[in-house]
């Protein structure tokens, strides 16, 4: 029930016209961060204009120097090579891992899709281990879908 109430709330919050993307979409990473209690870093990244690099936007949560992540490192940098959701459990049993913080124990990362093609994805890091769930997946498929409407 929780998921549909901020379906909802997302939606509002894109259609606040008199707001920038940027704003519209650090709205929606605090709606998160603020009502799901095992989302505890939940961000928007985007391709860097033509490099083959992922640029953060906007997140709320523990501060990161992972400004620039290049494609195929970390699971950022994986799911904007795959274009598939990548949810993993334990980031300590992750091989291509980057880690932001020594507190984060999971993580799931959804592309964004803009005319078909993958252009940037949400990310969100949990201090519980095995927090997300196929729900959390459509949920944040739900999330990006709606962002691609407002996005040029």
């Amino acid at each position: 029930m929780l998921f549909e109430t901020l379906k909802i709330q997302v939606s509002e919050i894109l259609k606040k016209e008199d707001f920038s993307v940027t704003d519209r979409l650090h709205l929606i990473c605090q709606l998160l961060n603020e009502n799901i209690q095992y989302y505890d870093w939940v961000g928007f990244y985007f391709r860097n204009g033509d490099k083959e690099e992922l640029k953060l936007h906007t997140y709320v949560g523990e501060e990161t120097d992972h400004v620039i992540i290049p494609f195929g490192k970390g699971i950022c940098g994986q799911v904007a090579i795959s274009n598939e959701n990548f949810v993993v459990p334990d980031v300590q049993a992750q091989d291509n891992y980057i880690a932001c913080s020594f507190t984060v124990k999971s993580e799931i990362v959804v592309p964004l899709f803009k005319n078909g093609e993958n252009i940037g994805q949400i990310d969100i890091d949990s201090e519980t281990i095995d927090a997300f769930s196929e729900k959390d997946e459509r949920f944040l498929e739900f999330i990006n879908k709606e962002v691609a409407k407002i996005l040029v």
